[in-house]
């Protein structure tokens, strides 16, 4: 038993690498085309992707969404994770980054699970709405513009049917929470968002210690 989490040393993080990681040769080499570009640490964590894709069969979802896609690793693991006739709506700015993704979605078989739109998240995730589309999502992962997270977060709780789970990247900032630099819009942004989904009644929620923290909001 432990009363609170233990710290991961780098021979822990191993071990837990060894003993549970499920990762295919296609994420295996997007993890490592990945690495190999200066914002590599925009990618999530191999673990983060397998608990996720773990999350999106718990819940059975059908319908995902993303915001935020860069190189397409985090979308992989779940589009990999839906079932045949499942749908993945990645949302992101840069024709680049997708364009690795793209490779490996159709090396893996998922390509024609994803819909890829070029655009600012937040148009799109309205031009969603207003398509009807409200309450017709399983699940959601955000990984974008931190100054945007509070405006993806009310928009997702709309496109999530009632039971539906939004999980938000980098919950933890990077440590940098805890005595945030009066400029850092970044982590004021994610610290106001950790405590407004603390004090909302729409969802039960839980901040999960892993990659850079996983906040996860379940819809009530």
């Amino acid at each position: 038993m432990s009363l609170r989490t233990i710290q991961v040393t780098d021979e822990i993080y191993d071990y837990l690498l060894r003993v549970s990681l499920r990762e295919s040769p296609v994420l295996r080499r997007l993890r490592a085309r990945t690495a190999r570009l200066k914002n590599a640490n925009m990618q999530i964590s191999p673990e983060q992707g397998q608990f996720m894709a773990l999350l999106v069969e718990l819940i059975g979802a059908r319908r995902a969404l993303e915001v935020g896609t860069f190189t397409g690793y985090s979308a992989l693991w779940v589009a990999a994770a839906l079932p045949a006739d499942g749908t993945l709506l990645c949302c992101d700015v840069s024709r680049e980054w997708t364009d690795i993704a793209r490779g490996f979605w159709r090396e893996a078989g998922v390509e024609g699970k994803i819909e890829l739109r070029l655009a600012p998240a937040q148009k799109t995730l309205a031009e969603v709405l207003a398509g009807g589309g409200a309450g017709t999502f399983d699940f959601a992962f955000i990984d974008a513009d931190k100054e945007g997270y509070d405006a993806y977060y009310e928009a997702t709780l709309q496109l999530l049917r009632r039971g539906g789970l939004v999980a938000f990247d980098n919950a933890l900032g990077d440590g940098e929470l805890i005595d945030p630099r009066p400029d850092d819009t970044h982590a004021q942004a994610l610290d106001a968002l950790n405590r407004k989904v603390l004090a909302d009644e729409r969802v039960t929620s839980s901040l999960v210690p892993i990659g850079d923290g996983l906040l996860l909001a379940r819809k009530r």
